[in-house]
């Protein structure tokens, strides 16, 4: 569970890398790190998983420092409020707070403004997609790609109850129902769904930034995933969707020493190394 003194806990950083936490608003937080090396560079504002309901970026520092390191960008990793505590739009409003923080200190960060992408895991992954959503409509700097693992992208995956009975690794349909019902507030699968809560449910995708939708076949979120990058690419945004057949939920974080887990490592970090470089 996220608490005060997990959140301001340094990670242990390597040679060649910086960490700071800064405090933003309403219990908002980000946490930085940026390589040695005084030159402008890409960003990333990572968002972390846990089912909107458990989780902080902690769990992800050694992620955050290896993108960092590997594609020499400064990673902006997000402490978002969760629910039940915090249901909808606290987690959307964090990390939109993070992104307009990450786009008005990017001098300050080193950062260029016109190159800087959203991703995230799992519940960190749908938050990632409803963000580019959210500040697609608000116009002004748009990021120039979307980052998704397994991204929990529909609520009403959940509500459908003959998953119920499928033994899913790792996240299954009765703690994904838990999590968008403490999310949202009230039942998921309803007629009555925020803007930006469920990414999966908004009709129009045209304009959005390029996409790169991971994730496995044994899943309980492949098919909304599979349907979501179609949908991108079927309004015309770039999409690359990555399958990894016999990958349960989350496995290259799980799993990550596998040989599978770190191929499908490399071919996202190339994925978004091409499109920080290009901008």
């Amino acid at each position: 569970m996220q608490t005060g003194t997990d959140r301001r806990k340094a990670p242990k950083v390597p040679d060649g890398l910086h960490y700071r936490y800064v405090d933003l608003v309403d219990g908002d937080a980000v946490h930085v790190f940026t390589p040695e090396g005084e030159h402008e560079r890409a960003a990333v504002l990572w968002i972390h998983g846990g089912g909107m309901v458990i989780g902080s970026a902690a769990q992800d520092y050694a992620r955050c420092m290896e993108v960092a390191r590997d594609l020499d960008v400064v990673v902006v990793s997000v402490e978002y409020r969760l629910a039940p505590a915090h249901p909808y739009p606290a987690a959307m409003d964090d990390c939109f707070a993070a992104w307009e923080w990450t786009r008005d200190h990017a001098s300050e960060l080193g950062v260029d403004a016109g190159r800087m992408a959203i991703g995230g895991e799992s519940a960190g992954g749908g938050l990632a997609a409803g963000l580019v959503q959210r500040i697609h409509d608000a116009g002004g700097t748009q990021p120039v790609a979307q980052w998704l693992f397994c991204p929990m992208l529909d609520d009403r995956t959940s509500a459908d109850r003959s998953q119920d009975g499928v033994r899913h690794f790792v996240w299954n349909n009765t703690s994904n129902r838990v999590g968008w019902t403490a999310y949202l507030g009230t039942a998921p699968g309803g007629t009555d769904v925020p803007d930006y809560a469920s990414p999966a449910r908004r009709l129009d995708l045209a304009g959005l930034p390029p996409a790169w939708v991971g994730t496995g076949d044994i899943e309980l979120f492949f098919d909304e995933n599979r349907s979501y990058a179609e949908r991108l690419r079927a309004a015309g945004v770039p999409c690359v969707l990555d399958v990894v057949p016999g990958g349960p939920h989350a496995f290259e974080a799980l799993a990550g020493h596998t040989e599978v887990a770190r191929a499908y490592w490399q071919r996202s970090e190339a994925w978004l190394r091409e499109r920080l470089a290009s901008g």
